[in-house]
């Protein structure tokens, strides 16, 4: 994406030469102030010699900022990213491209482009002599561990003449953003609902099962293939009857994230509200790369604004803007304020889900009797629960009791969910096999599926 204006010369600035003369340097100022005391000097003490240095060290910063002032040039400048979108602690880099779109040369430019303090460095550069219709161009990297969108610019540019006396600045107004989104790790492709690829082996069964009677055919159409003719039905009505086309049902999978203020502790990029973040990111990219129907839910019961009634399709031509669009959610998603996992409950137990993976965080009884509740409208329920008090705890230090955090566990999978306690430092892909393997040793689970 490139963004870009003109930054025009100083003559087309308002405020004329006086807004010259606040560009003057500390060089500049010096000078003229030198020059001032001089000439006063020469007037009480009579020295004609001592008037002439006065006047020329006066002089000189005043006519660079009236040079300065009146120069001509016109500079065009421009922003690209790439990428536009970078995985939090991953790089991205900046190119700025400066045109010289008049008819004389510049002289010395120094150019600053204004960056958030997350990204590092506010970045500078000095550019020689520029010729008539020249480019020049520079980059620089910017790198953030903390996921959020970040304004690039305004692109500022600093003329400054050659004794160095004076200094203006000119700013473009075109601005960009960079999206920093959570971190996505590969997972590995297990069989998590018995139904491969997306749409489901559930398919191939229900058309085998299906017989001659439970065929609803319809009228022949110019083009049908007429290997698709039903000659029972044909018979019946004395008129060409062709079968329909089946319509697969594509798996769904819905990625629920508890974003509750009061479930989760601690800021920064180790801490468990952004692993949770990091992991819904990770399912919903697995689950869009494997065909599925994905919707991205939090507890307040808001989703992603333009997906369906069936979430996003993966496997499709949009898929990839679908999988941006959730990413971009991701990255600027904060702590609600709500108290209660209620408003998502009421949205999953609207109809079947498919497959629900959920990302908690702390549980009280009452919120962990509602979440178990969950997994009644789902095909399969996968939950991953952070405790924030074992997260922030220290490898060295004295084991908490984890009576709490058993009966969490325990209440969720009496109720149908497959629940993993989530220890600090643990990959998602990890757990992402535990859970096959706890759903294999409970025969509820096909087991790792090898490929996909």
């Amino acid at each position: 994406m490139t963004h870009g204006g003109t930054a025009p010369g100083a003559q087309d600035e308002p405020g004329g030469l006086r807004a010259a003369l606040t560009g003057l340097t500390t060089r500049g100022r010096s000078f003229l102030a030198a020059g001032i005391a001089a000439v006063v000097c020469a007037y009480v003490l009579g020295q004609a010699d001592l008037l002439r240095v006065g006047l020329l060290l006066a002089v000189l910063p005043l006519v660079c900022a009236a040079v300065l002032h009146r120069t001509r040039y016109r500079v065009a400048g421009s922003r690209r990213l790439t990428p536009e979108r970078v995985p939090a602690g991953s790089e991205a880099r900046v190119h700025l491209l400066m045109d010289n779109v008049s008819r004389l040369p510049t002289g010395l430019l120094m150019l600053q482009d204004r960056v958030p303090y997350v990204l590092g460095p506010r970045p500078r550069f000095v550019l020689d002599r520029v010729e008539p219709g020249g480019r020049r161009e520079v980059s620089y990297r910017v790198r953030s561990d903390l996921r959020g969108r970040y304004p690039l610019g305004p692109l500022q540019l600093r003329l400054a003449d050659p004794f160095g006396m004076c200094e203006l600045t000119r700013s473009f107004s075109a601005q960009d953003t960079l999206t920093v989104v959570p971190r996505v790790d590969p997972l590995p492709p297990i069989r998590l609902t018995g139904e491969a690829r997306g749409y489901g082996d559930g398919r191939q069964r229900s058309l085998a099962l299906a017989g001659e009677d439970d065929v609803i055919p319809r009228g022949y159409r110019h083009g049908d293939d007429l290997r698709r003719v039903h000659w029972r039905s044909t018979a019946r009505y004395g008129e060409l009857m062709v079968r329909r086309e089946e319509q697969p049902q594509r798996a769904r999978c819905t990625v629920l994230l508890d974003a509750r203020r009061t479930a989760f502790r601690g800021t920064g990029p180790d801490s468990a509200f952004e692993w949770a973040v990091a992991g819904a990111a990770s399912t919903l990219a697995h689950m869009l790369e494997r065909g599925f129907s994905v919707r991205l839910l939090t507890d307040t019961g808001t989703s992603v604004p333009g997906e369906g009634a069936d979430g996003f399709a993966g496997a499709s031509p949009e898929s990839a803007d679908a999988a941006g669009l959730m990413m971009d959610t991701l990255a600027v998603i904060d702590h609600s304020d709500g108290t209660g996992l209620s408003r998502a409950y009421d949205v999953l137990r609207g109809g079947n889900e498919g497959l629900l993976v959920a990302f908690f965080g702390g549980l009280d009884e009452e919120q962990a009797a509602v979440a178990a509740k969950m997994s009644r409208r789902s095909g399969r329920a996968i939950a991953f629960l952070l405790d924030s008090e074992a997260w922030e705890r220290e490898p060295a230090d004295v084991p908490a009791p984890l009576d709490r955090a058993e009966d969490r566990l325990r209440l969720l999978r009496e109720a149908g969910w497959t629940a993993l306690a989530v220890p600090r430092g643990v990959p998602l892909a990890e757990l992402w096999r535990e859970a096959d393997r706890q759903r294999s040793g409970a025969g509820t689970l096909s087991g790792a599926e090898g490929r996909s």
